[in-house]
């Protein structure tokens, strides 16, 4: 009789998963400003969450909030000690993307880098797929 081991991997998406950082991005200019955000709310506990709703000019836009719940579809991503949730509806959209926050001259926002966005509007937030 041959021994053999068969070993089983239960992928849990409610905890943050390693093989998931890879699908969204978080550049440190973001980082730095999610960590500067926080400290001016009164619960340091929230995180960024990120959704995708149906709207906008384009089709689709990007909703930003603070929020300390966790869904049972949430996926966690973290970069710096800070942490992004976005539910698994939403990661369809922006996977493959990153969450980077620009300043310039006239405006600081948070922008999504999105590859499988096909058309964006002006104001960055409106996206079509």
């Amino acid at each position: 009789i041959n021994n053999f081991k068969i070993t089983i991997f239960i992928m849990d998406t409610t905890k943050t998963n390693p093989n998931l950082q890879e699908n969204f991005i978080i550049s440190e200019n973001a980082a730095k400003r999610i960590s500067e955000l926080i400290q001016g709310e009164k619960n340091k506990d929230v995180r960024l969450r990120i959704s995708v709703l149906g709207g906008g000019c384009s089709g689709f836009q990007y909703n930003y909030d603070f929020d300390s719940s966790q869904q049972d579809d949430d996926n966690i991503f973290k970069k710096d000690g800070v942490e992004v949730v976005i539910d698994s509806m939403s990661l369809e959209y922006v996977n493959g993307s990153m969450l980077d926050f620009v300043e310039t001259l006239g405006s600081a926002a948070f922008e999504i880098k999105n590859p499988n966005a096909t058309a964006n509007c002006g104001c960055g937030n409106s996206f079509s797929v």
